[in-house]
């Protein structure tokens, strides 16, 4: 694949259970398969009630994200704050611009719902990713399902 076709890739808001069952099997093959996160905690309540997007090229589902507006805004802040998770590209389609565009969309779904700011929990391996988009890490290093995350924020 070319960077050329990265320009085919289109960013959807997950709209019916079809689409949803998508975006889940994409974190399953991700989050699960490849990096061994137990699935009862890949999946949670939060899936419910997020804004789910969906990565599509030619017609197949290649990548998802989710925004959750958050009840309280994360220490030291203030306004109402959204956090982006569960950011997840099928490897073949990875470096090609996917998870720009699939960020960029629940950037703008959260400036749709007035949010301030947005969090994050960033793999280490993804914390350049995010500092490209404006992100800055906040805190100190900890470890989710086995892997260091660094908490990163950038105000809307």
């Amino acid at each position: 694949m070319s960077s050329s076709e990265s320009k085919n890739v289109t960013v959807v808001p997950v709209r019916e259970e079809g689409e949803l069952l998508q975006a889940l099997a994409i974190r399953e093959v991700v989050f699960i398969e490849e990096q061994h996160v137990q699935a009862g905690i890949e999946r949670d309540d939060e899936d419910s009630r997020a804004y789910h997007v969906l990565a599509l090229e030619g017609g197949h589902a290649i990548g998802t994200g989710r925004l959750v507006m958050l009840a309280e805004p994360p220490p030291e802040e203030t306004g109402r704050w959204a956090e982006v998770g569960r950011m997840a590209v099928l490897q073949a389609y990875r470096r090609f611009g996917t998870g720009s565009k699939l960020l960029e969309e629940l950037e703008r779904q959260a400036r749709r719902n007035e949010a301030s700011g947005i969090v994050l929990r960033a793999q280490l391996a993804a914390l350049e990713f995010y500092r490209r988009h404006g992100y800055q890490p906040f805190g100190a290093v900890f470890h989710e399902s086995g892997m260091p995350h660094l908490e990163m924020r950038k105000k809307l």
